[in-house]
């Protein structure tokens, strides 16, 4: 039995989504994708593929952050073949396309327009001028603020705050008493939970996760400076439990009311917002993420989540059919009227920020495309770097050597070592791995 067609049956996160009963003639395709509201939504509307594609059945696998990423990675490495689809971000695609793992999507239609594609999104998924993947929703990160509570409590968040700013107005909007915390940051421990975060604030510090020998730098009193501000905030204004708070366990903090700031990705945006969900809707303000005095770096990351086709898929061919429905113009369109384009995803195409009904609908989109171009993934720190990646270090080992310093940060917020003491594991554990991975000696 082919091992796609046994995993099929046995998880329990799997949904099957066709246009009629399948026959031996369908192709089924078993699509990964994370539990983000973006995706959720696409599932929501996968009939209109379906309907559009008689002979192709959908088989959803949707998982938690972290645990995608487990998953998808070990079968693509393994060459498993349990999927057809996978949703993977800027950091696998460059990594797994020089692997030989990912199908090229060089031949899309041409009415899918990969010339409208974000310029900087698009080389961030390319590969020797080879696209190999396409990107679902494109992002930066940003201030995300009540605007009520700033008012109350008598602060201004500039448009291009400092972190200085930020600590004051998260001090100044802290109730406890109320259970409303001045900031809300990601606390959950995994290389693109905690540590996306902390790598992009540790950046804007002027800090660096190797210099130019791959000599860790966790020792630096830039890395000093940001973890320690890091734990004060979320200790002091944060909510309780942060430790264990990831994006989506903030976005909902943040839509009940109980944030006075979140800094985090800039898709967000589209969620505090909505007036179904979100209970502050109608008083979110933005701001470009923050910098530190006397650093001339602002952090900024640039991600994508994107569609890719495994080269171990048995059905090429219609995963590139629903990668072009997924992320082309249509689709765009297609949430546009069913949502609103207030929630069409953002920061893929070109055309979306030049919609005047876009504009109009989303207050965000010009805070969100600046955040964007602002960002500089060649060039992550101050400080010159062997590596790219804004809020990753764009090597294979930064997976596992990522989550395992995200899970000494964690630990430290949840209180069980101090800033200094997690500092100096993240320095032991990541020398250790650079020299077993032959980095260094």
């Amino acid at each position: 039995m082919h091992l796609k067609t046994a995993l099929r049956g046995a998880t329990a996160l799997s949904v099957c989504i066709a246009a009629g009963a399948a026959t031996a003639q369908d192709t089924t395709l078993t699509i990964a994708t994370v539990n983000n509201g973006d995706m959720i939504r696409m599932q929501a509307l996968a009939d209109d593929f379906t309907s559009r594609h008689p002979g192709i059945a959908l088989d959803w696998v949707v998982l938690e952050e972290n645990v995608l990423r487990q998953r998808v990675t070990t079968d693509i490495a393994t060459q498993g073949g349990q999927y057809d689809v996978m949703t993977i971000g800027t950091y696998e695609v460059p990594i797994w396309a020089a692997q030989g793992w990912l199908e090229p999507l060089s031949d899309l239609p041409a009415e899918y327009d990969v010339d409208d594609l974000t310029p900087s999104i698009r080389t961030a998924l390319t590969y020797e001028d080879t696209l190999y993947a396409a990107p679902f929703y494109g992002e930066s990160a940003m201030v995300m603020y009540r605007t009520d509570l700033a008012q109350e409590a008598g602060v201004e968040i500039p448009a291009e705050p400092t972190w200085q700013d930020i600590m004051a107005a998260a001090e100044a909007m802290t109730d406890r008493e109320n259970e409303v915390y001045g900031i809300c940051l990601r606390g959950k421990p995994g290389w693109g939970e905690n540590m996306a975060f902390l790598t992009a604030m540790a950046n804007s510090y002027g800090a660096r996760w190797f210099d130019m020998d791959w000599q860790p730098q966790f020792d630096s009193s830039e890395w000093q400076a940001a973890v320690s501000d890091y734990i004060t905030m979320m200790t002091e204004y944060g909510p309780p439990g942060a430790s264990a708070n990831g994006f989506n366990e903030n976005l909902a903090l943040f839509q009940q009311g109980k944030c006075g700031m979140w800094i985090d990705a800039t898709v967000a945006a589209s969620f505090v917002t909505n007036p179904d969900d979100s209970a502050v809707a109608d008083s979110v303000g933005y701001a470009m993420f923050p910098s530190k005095d006397g650093v001339d770096n602002r952090g900024n990351w640039l991600w994508a989540w994107s569609l890719a086709i495994p080269e171990s898929s048995d059905a090429k061919d219609a995963a590139k059919q629903f990668v072009a429905w997924a992320t082309g113009r249509d689709y765009t369109q297609l949430v546009a009227d069913r949502d609103g384009w207030r929630a069409a995803p953002p920061g893929t195409r070109t055309s979306l920020y030049q919609n005047a009904d876009y504009q109009a609908a989303a207050p965000f989109a010009e805070m969100t495309l600046k955040a964007m171009e602002a960002a500089t993934p060649d060039t992550p720190s101050a400080q010159e770097t062997p590596y790219t990646g804004g809020q990753v270090v764009a090597i294979p080992e930064f997976q596992g050597i990522g989550t395992a310093v995200g899970q000494v940060f964690s630990a430290a917020l949840a209180g069980q070592m101090d800033a200094d003491q997690a500092l100096q594991n993240a320095q032991q554990l990541t020398q250790r791995e650079m020299q077993r991975a032959g980095y260094i000696q």
